[in-house]
């Protein structure tokens, strides 16, 4: 499936505590297809603006891999792949966010999410994922975890909200990766330039959107974050756990039976 192919947002879950209220999607690629916060939708939904290709809209979960890997490939320990290309030349954000995931649990402030990786041409080394979706208040939380099966398997995880386009951004990341004339990021970094920005930056400090007097603080322990605010109608944060190409540039490796996990949080004023 091409990143710009239709999804649609297939049975829709409910999840609400107050004045949080979440909807979930999980056959369409176990996303988050809107946040409501005191009934304020905040994300770009299915349909809006004519975004329903499978890359543009509600949040989804990013893996086994964050962002384009160039022309698909890469090598692991003396073997070559080559990953199928979804968005022109090159494979991006990973099979997760196209896939159906399986519903472990779900309650008014919990979803839980279960995927199996495939083991094909599209993804060659299994693997299973997991995901929790938590709210309590006015903050939600979100769980990645993406273990290894038979294979040791390289592993970026990731989130890419589209949020509705905020008045102001606070961002002051320390760094950012440089692009090429491919649009890729590449190695070494350099001091943050002005936006605006489809790139990845090194920044471990809050982000703050503002949005109609209201304002939303974004945390996670990913280090790396991707900003794209190029389109008038929508922004999008993305906290990943490397940067676009790492299986290129930063390969991180789990072995067999070894998990990767990450976590990003929303908390609304």
């Amino acid at each position: 499936m091409l990143a710009t192919d239709p999804l649609a947002p297939g049975p829709l879950l409910e999840l609400g505590t107050g004045a949080l209220a979440v909807t979930g999607a999980p056959a369409a690629g176990g996303r988050i297809a809107q946040i409501a916060v005191d009934g304020e939708p905040q994300l770009v939904g299915h349909g809006e603006h004519g975004s329903t290709a499978a890359i543009a809209w509600g949040c989804y979960p990013m893996l086994p891999w964050a962002g384009r890997i160039r022309r698909g490939r890469f090598a692991l320990r003396g073997a070559e792949y080559r990953l199928p290309a979804t968005l022109g030349d090159h494979a991006i954000h990973g099979v997760g966010y196209v896939l159906p995931w399986q519903v472990v649990a779900h309650a008014p402030d919990r979803l839980e999410l279960a995927l199996a990786l495939p083991e094909d041409a599209r993804w060659p080394f299994g693997g299973h994922a997991r995901q929790r979706i938590l709210l309590d208040g006015r903050r939600l939380r979100l769980e990645l975890e993406v273990a290894a099966g038979a294979q040791a398997m390289p592993v970026v995880l990731g989130w890419h909200p589209w949020f509705r386009k905020p008045q102001r951004l606070e961002f002051a990341p320390g760094a950012m990766y440089p692009r090429d004339a491919e649009g890729i990021a590449v190695l070494p970094t350099v001091p943050p330039a002005p936006g605006p920005w489809d790139d990845c930056f090194l920044n471990q400090a809050p982000v703050v959107l503002h949005r109609d007097g209201r304002r939303l603080r974004l945390t996670s322990d990913c280090r790396h974050w991707v900003v794209f605010d190029e389109p008038a109608h929508a922004t999008c944060v993305e906290p990943q756990t490397g940067p676009a190409d790492a299986f290129n540039l930063e390969p991180r490796v789990i072995e067999p039976g070894q998990a990767a996990s990450a976590w990003f949080e929303l908390a609304w004023d």
